[in-house]
């Protein structure tokens, strides 16, 4: 791929670091501009044709990178007389463009991405727009990305709207592969925004815009807030740690009885009701570089009980009501079989035997294919001896809640390597045992 970097803003929201004597993207974080983070990701993915479009104070952007052969890139430029906002310049850039698609990212983001993973996407799916999404954590004030079973992207929902509804944790992080075509729909001296006016037009008329989901580093550094909070991530690995290139760690966690408070079989939103330690519990997970992921059987289906959609809206309030408090899941799988038949009501498409049912190793093998986790490494937390027999048979470590069933299922012979009296304090004295492992490493050298 080519790459183009949106770095013409005037970026007065960093005006404390930057005092108008820099541009936005020249400004140093852990010693190092902005862009040099950005170009040395684009490097790291084999991309080395970089367009560069410039405005405020652009010619110092241009004098600190030159062609970009001290940086082991080929940058061309293209200034901005007058601002033409987040896509105007793709007019004139499009006469630099060689390839079908390109890389487009702004110049105040904070990357740290396989992007060939990403790419691999754009092109599975013969997508004209793929646009790198991710949870984050104040979904609340953001813009939401809605997309179907398939990720294509079938709508937008602005932060400027009144959410009466659960909505799933999918933001538009600033980062998209574009068909080069798409520069066509830009005209001369037009002052574009990418997504008001190109994508969502695009979604409009059923074009395949796709939403390509991943939990790895990116963060608009635009204020000084997120710029020291940035700076801190680079400095302790968490940054280059959640590039999809390296192995993850990820704790597995249960839904019924786990995170929520268990009411048997849940069929409808209204009985959905997280267990008070939830929330701080997920927040841990996410400051400790661990991916937080649920796994979930969910027999409600097969049992004819509710739906799919019903399914999604129950997890969908899930992440409303964890989101609302700046908790993250990176992902949410569930399995809606059961093999077993005789129920009046019961949905037969569903009543089937299968591999994702738990302590089937489906889900999981799933996201150690999309997220390359090692399971080595990695915990699943769970109420029941199913969720701990799933531990077991995926060689992860495993951590029983004495919430939910508490253990009393019998389902399984089994023994976890820990136990909480809930989910905090299983993820604490997870954390603990990691924190205590470094430490005795470090100790030896």
């Amino acid at each position: 791929m080519q790459a183009v970097i949106m770095a013409g803003g005037k970026g007065t929201r960093l005006h404390s670091i930057t005092k108008n004597e820099i541009p936005k993207p020249l400004a140093l974080i852990n010693d190092r501009a902005i862009l040099e983070w950005q170009i040395e990701c684009l490097k790291a993915n084999q991309i080395s044709k970089i367009i560069i479009v410039t405005g405020h104070l652009g010619e110092k952007i241009e004098a600190h990178f030159g062609n970009g052969a001290g940086f082991g890139v080929d940058i061309d430029y293209y200034r901005e007389v007058q601002p033409l906002g987040s896509a105007g310049a793709l007019h004139y850039v499009k006469e630099w463009l060689t390839e079908d698609y390109f890389l487009l990212v702004y110049g105040d983001v904070l990357i740290d991405i396989d992007l060939i993973r990403m790419e691999q996407f754009h092109i599975e799916k013969q997508s004209m727009a793929t646009l790198f999404v991710h949870p984050n954590s104040h979904p609340y004030d953001s813009d939401l990305v809605m997309a179907d079973e398939s990720q294509r992207v079938i709508g937008f929902d602005s932060k400027h709207n009144k959410r009466d509804y659960w909505y799933n944790n999918c933001v538009n992080a600033g980062l998209y592969i574009l068909d080069s075509k798409i520069c066509d729909l830009v005209n001369k001296e037009e002052t574009v925004d990418l997504e008001k006016e190109l994508l969502f037009p695009l979604v409009s008329k059923h074009s395949p815009i796709y939403a390509y989901s991943s939990p790895e580093y990116i963060k608009d550094v635009g204020t000084a807030d997120r710029f020291s909070v940035a700076s801190a991530e680079l400095s302790n690995g968490f940054v280059a740690a959640r590039n999809l290139k390296k192995k993850q760690k990820c704790i597995f966690l249960d839904r019924d009885g786990t995170i929520n408070r268990h009411k048997g079989l849940i069929s409808t939103v209204d009985d959905f009701e997280l267990e008070d330690c939830a929330i701080e519990a997920i927040k841990k997970i996410n400051r400790s570089g661990y991916l937080a992921i649920v796994i979930t059987n969910q027999p409600v289906v097969a049992r004819g009980l509710c739906d799919i959609s019903e399914v999604i809206t129950i997890h969908n309030k899930m992440q409303t009501l964890l989101g609302e408090h700046g908790a993250i899941l990176d992902d949410i799988l569930f399995c809606p079989h059961h093999p077993d038949k005789g129920f009046p009501e019961e949905n037969i498409l569903y009543k089937i035997p299968c591999n994702c049912r738990k302590p089937g190793l489906g889900m999981i093998e799933s996201c150690v294919n999309k997220y390359n986790i090692d399971l080595a490494a990695s915990w699943i937390i769970g109420d029941t001896t199913i969720d701990i027999q799933t531990g077991t048979n995926a060689g992860m470590h495993t951590a029983l809640v004495l919430t939910g069933e508490a253990g009393k299922d019998m389902k399984y012979d089994v023994q976890s390597d820990l136990t909480g009296s809930n989910l905090l304090e299983a993820v604490e004295i997870i954390l603990t045992r990691e924190d205590e492992l470094l430490n005795g490493l470090s100790g030896r050298h």
